[in-house]
């Protein structure tokens, strides 16, 4: 079994995988369902209080079977980079490519924040948002280790 986990020094590549493997089964996840991924794309519900908001039962989701299904392509496109990632970590190439995954993830969870306001701040928008950053984090303090730079 050790012989299919990645060769190279440190956790970095481990981690890689592991986040590779969880992005294949978010892939699954997206295509059966839009319940997870619902959890992360919500607008913020109106106060009870306001009458003149819709209940949130009446608000358009912003996740659909189509925008499910995107999304699970778009996670195993990552997922893919990532994986290539951790096996030829020692390839600036393939290094930088991984890295890009990770900010693209990062850019896009932070402006759907941010800028759309399409999440919220919680559980749901934490995982990406921790492991995006601090992925990217670790990238960059071990990219001359791994890249002989």
């Amino acid at each position: 079994m050790a012989s299919y986990l990645p060769q190279s020094e440190g956790w970095l590549p481990s981690w890689l995988l592991f986040t590779s493997i969880i992005s294949i089964f978010n892939t699954a996840q997206s295509y059966t369902s839009t319940t997870l991924t619902a959890r992360v794309y919500n607008p913020n519900p109106p106060p009870s209080s306001d009458p003149s908001k819709p209940s949130p039962a009446l608000q358009p989701t912003q996740v659909t079977p189509l925008t499910g299904r995107l999304f699970g392509t778009w996670t195993l496109l990552a997922a893919v980079i990532r994986l290539y990632g951790a096996y030829y970590i020692n390839e600036k190439p393939v290094y930088e490519l991984a890295m890009a995954a990770y900010a693209v993830a990062w850019c896009h969870f932070m402006s759907e924040w941010v800028v759309f306001g399409t999440t919220r701040w919680g559980i749901p928008l934490a995982g990406p948002a921790v492991i995006s950053t601090g992925t990217l984090v670790w990238m960059w303090v071990q990219r001359g280790f791994y890249l002989g730079l």
